[in-house]
């Protein structure tokens, strides 16, 4: 189906939206991964706003979908979306990374609205592979969404979980590949070049989808399509890193932010000139 441009305009709007409210919290917290939560945001906006099927007054609803965030260091948008949601209040992010507050450097199971805990690089895959075959079982419609960074496919599990997925005929699962290039000590295809894995997921028995991680009419159209598909979904969304900040696009030095007052302070204001657009 086609999208109105009220429709979109409204979803780009939020995106800054979010993408401010990531600032003011890595501000608070004095630090944080920015690079991968800005270029993986236009995606994980759609999700929420448009695409699953969740209930914020009741995170454990039995008809659910599962929005599962394998790359766990990029958490802020996550839970700036999250709060914008409704899952829990908004204030909170201002406690992001405190000792013992709800919101951790990587999300966890117990905060409302999160469908997994993760730590160590590549294991969301796995985890969305095991829910969607639990639900495959129990006969259930529920569709899980794992969100997963291109450096994640330099690990073994990654593509155990691929293997695994295929076996099972999981036609619930979709795997968006946050495709920015950008990994803490380089590119991706200098630390360990990744090749076309598009190709790579289609040898596996997946069908695979190249899109514009910020072209929203592209992304909606793209989930629109893969609910009606009968196999696994991979989507490799081709993205920005730190995407909106001009100084921070596509540099591998702000995969994890360093807090400075001087580049918050122009940040915000690149990005409140974008939001500006919209009024």
């Amino acid at each position: 189906m086609d999208y109105s441009k009220v429709e979109l305009d409204a979803l780009r709007k939020l995106s800054y939206e979010l993408k401010i409210d990531v600032i003011k919290m890595l501000d608070k917290a004095d630090s944080g991964h920015i690079g991968g939560a800005f270029s993986i945001a236009d995606i994980v906006t759609c999700l929420y706003f448009k695409v699953a099927n969740l209930d914020p007054q009741n995170p454990d609803w039995d008809e659910r979908d599962y929005i599962m965030l394998s790359n766990g260091h990029v958490c802020p948008i996550l839970y700036a979306a999250l709060a914008r949601k409704g899952f829990f209040p908004k204030e909170e992010l201002n406690n992001l990374r405190k000792i013992d507050s709800l919101l951790q450097g990587h999300p966890k199971l117990g905060i409302p609205g999160v469908e997994n805990t993760s730590g160590l690089l590549g294991q969301g895959l796995s985890q969305g592979v095991g829910i969607a075959l639990g639900l495959t079982m129990d006969s259930k419609p529920n569709k899980v969404y794992v969100i997963t960074s291109d450096g994640e496919h330099q690990e073994g599990q990654t593509w155990e979980a691929i293997m695994s997925a295929n076996k099972w005929s999981l036609n619930n699962l979709v795997v968006i590949v946050d495709r920015n290039h950008v990994q803490i000590d380089g590119n991706t295809e200098d630390i360990m070049p990744l090749g076309n894995l598009k190709e790579k997921y289609e040898s596996f028995g997946w069908i695979a989808l190249d899109i514009n991680g910020h072209d929203y009419n592209e992304i909606l159209q793209t989930f629109d399509f893969v609910k009606k598909i009968d196999q696994p979904v991979a989507i490799i969304a081709h993205t920005i890193a730190g995407e909106d900040i001009s100084f921070m696009e596509r540099l591998y030095k702000y995969h994890d932010w360093k807090d400075d007052p001087v580049e918050v302070e122009k940040a915000l204001k690149e990005l409140q000139a974008e939001l500006d657009k919209f009024n």
